[in-house]
C-alpha cells in the first residue's frame, strides 16, 4: 500500500518539481534529491497526523520541494561566496607580498638577509649583531635603519604610495 502511494506521488508531483529545479538552475539529480527529501517530510507529517493541513498531495510536495530547494540554493550560494572571498584575499595577499619583496630586493642581498633575520625570523638584536658580525647593538640598529631607508628611497623614487600596495592591478 505504501509503495503504491509513493509511486502515485512520484507520478503526480515529480515532473512539477523537476521542472522547477531545472528552471532554478539545478540538475536532474538535484531534483531527485530534493524530491526524496520532500517525500520524507511529507511522510513524517502524514504519519504524525498533520494531514488535515494538506490540501492536495501534489501541491504539498511541490511546496516542500520549493522550500528545500531554496534552503539548499541559499546555503550553496553562501559557501561559494565565502570561497570566492578567500581566493580573492589570498591572491591580494600574494600580490602585496610580491611587491614588498621586489622593493626589498632593491636594497641588496645583505640588507635582505638582515631585515629577514630581524623581522621575519624575529631574532633578538643581540643575535642579529653576532650573526652579521657587527661590533655592537648600536651598529646593528644603524645597519637595519639604513636598509629600511634604502627601501623607502626606492619607493619614493618610483612614486609609489602605500595605497599602491592595497589596490589590485
Amino acid at each position: 500500500m505504501r509503495q503504491e502511494l509513493f509511486i502515485s506521488l512520484y507520478e503526480k508531483a515529480f515532473p512539477l518539481v523537476a521542472r522547477y529545479v531545472a528552471k532554478m538552475g539545478g540538475s536532474f539529480d538535484d531534483a531527485k534529491d530534493i524530491f526524496q527529501d520532500a517525500l520524507l517530510v511529507y511522510y513524517e507529517k502524514v504519519t504524525v497526523g498533520q494531514q488535515a493541513t494538506i490540501i492536495t498531495d501534489k501541491a504539498y510536495l511541490y511546496g516542500i520541494a520549493r522550500n528545500l530547494w531554496h534552503q539548499r540554493y541559499n546555503s550553496n550560494r553562501k559557501e561559494q561566496a565565502l570561497e570566492n572571498i578567500d581566493f580573492q584575499l589570498e591572491s591580494e595577499w600574494q600580490l602585496q607580498q610580491d611587491k614588498v619583496l621586489q622593493y626589498l630586493q632593491t636594497a641588496g642581498e645583505k640588507c635582505m638577509n638582515l631585515l629577514k633575520a630581524f623581522y621575519y625570523d624575529a631574532l633578538p638584536l643581540n643575535s642579529v649583531k653576532e650573526l652579521f658580525g657587527y661590533s655592537g647593538l648600536r651598529s646593528a640598529t644603524v645597519a637595519k635603519y639604513k636598509c629600511l631607508e634604502k627601501v623607502r628611497e626606492t619607493i619614493k623614487i618610483k612614486s609609489i604610495s602605500y595605497a599602491d600596495f592595497l589596490e589590485e592591478h
